[in-house]
């Protein structure tokens, strides 16, 4: 079988296809709450989490080199370069239809359970390295407890501190609304520090399996700037459908519960991008903003919307492993 140039083109096209979706699908979890806040008009506010995004993705990666060789070794796959393009046609799939229903589904999820499913369908599931899948899995699902319980902690230490002092609750938002513009751009930088690199593993691990390069270990810059740039301008589209979602359908925000919200997410998706471990951005600024939110008030969080967008969390791994055999048996005949 021929794993050569052209379907490592294929690969790229995809990856960079997955990445530009990914930026208008996850285009809300930067700006919902500056938008829904009125801190930033919706077009600056767009435009802000594009450059952001942008240069974030430019700046790490040790995410994209977890992705390339954690979850299998790319090297020991006889069909490995089918298996990259099964897990993104996959992944693309489940992420549009997510985006059509406007439910902040997490693009993470359905990537690297496209790749496990994939790998799977292909070589069975000795050829998964259950370790490291298990410390990405772990990551997913620790980072949106910490970001809840996170957001709950800072949201009341606020409402504790300025209940201390004499500024009127309008000053009060009016400054905060302001300082939402630096927790926007905060928020646009790390999701591009964590979530552009996922493309960038994914490529690597096809260049790999392709035998173009030896190791998952390098990713070369040309990798880099294809998926930072179309990550940047897949968010300059936007994703109105899921901004009007997480912005306003799971708990009604003020400016100081946007900007707790944003600076509570931004710093556990940067944490975990220091340790080279994918997170949904989806999923932590959404459970960021359940928290500050039950710190407002438990009963204003619409904890309606918030299960349907948990359970669409949990049956994403499993969806899209399902999807992604499916597509890489169809390769399979095709090529």
């Amino acid at each position: 079988m021929d794993t050569g140039l052209p379907l490592v083109v294929m690969v790229v096209i995809l990856a960079v296809s997955f990445d530009f979706i990914n930026g208008f699908h996850d285009t809300a979890n930067a700006i919902a709450t500056t938008v829904s806040t009125k801190a930033l008009p919706p077009k600056i506010a767009i435009a802000l989490a594009a450059s952001m995004n942008f240069i974030g993705a430019l700046t790490f990666t040790g995410v994209a080199k977890t992705i390339g060789g954690s979850i299998a070794d790319p090297a020991k796959l006889e069909f490995g370069v089918l298996v990259v393009i099964a897990a993104l046609l996959s992944a693309i799939t489940w992420n549009l239809v997510t985006w059509w229903y406007g439910i902040p589904s997490s693009s993470s999820h359905a990537l690297i359970g496209s790749l496990a499913g994939a790998v799977i369908a292909s070589a069975g599931f000795g050829q998964v390295n259950w370790d490291g899948f298990t410390d990405i899995f772990k990551a997913l699902i620790l980072s949106p407890i910490i970001a809840l319980v996170a957001g709950y902690l800072l949201m009341n230490l606020l409402y504790l501190l300025f209940s201390r002092v004499s500024t009127p609750p309008t000053r009060i938002n009016r400054g905060f609304r302001f300082f939402q513009i630096f927790t926007a751009a905060l928020q646009s930088f790390t999701h591009g520090t964590n979530d552009a690199q996922k493309a960038m593993g994914i490529i690597v691990f096809a260049l790999v399996a392709a035998q173009i390069q030896e190791d998952a270990q390098h990713i070369p810059f040309w990798v880099q700037f294809i998926c930072a740039l179309a990550m940047g301008l897949g968010t300059s589209v936007g994703g109105w459908k899921i901004i009007k979602t997480v912005g306003g359908k799971i708990t009604k925000i003020e400016p100081i519960n946007g900007a707790t919200a944003d600076l509570t997410s931004s710093s556990i998706i940067f944490t975990f991008t220091q340790l080279g471990l994918p997170v949904s951005s989806t999923h932590v600024i959404s459970s960021a903003i359940m928290g500050v939110g039950a710190a407002k008030r438990f009963k204003n969080v619409n904890w309606g919307v918030a299960k349907r967008i948990v359970i669409t969390w949990f049956i994403t791994l499993p969806i899209s492993a399902i999807i992604a055999s499916l597509f890489y048996y169809l390769l399979v005949v095709f090529f």
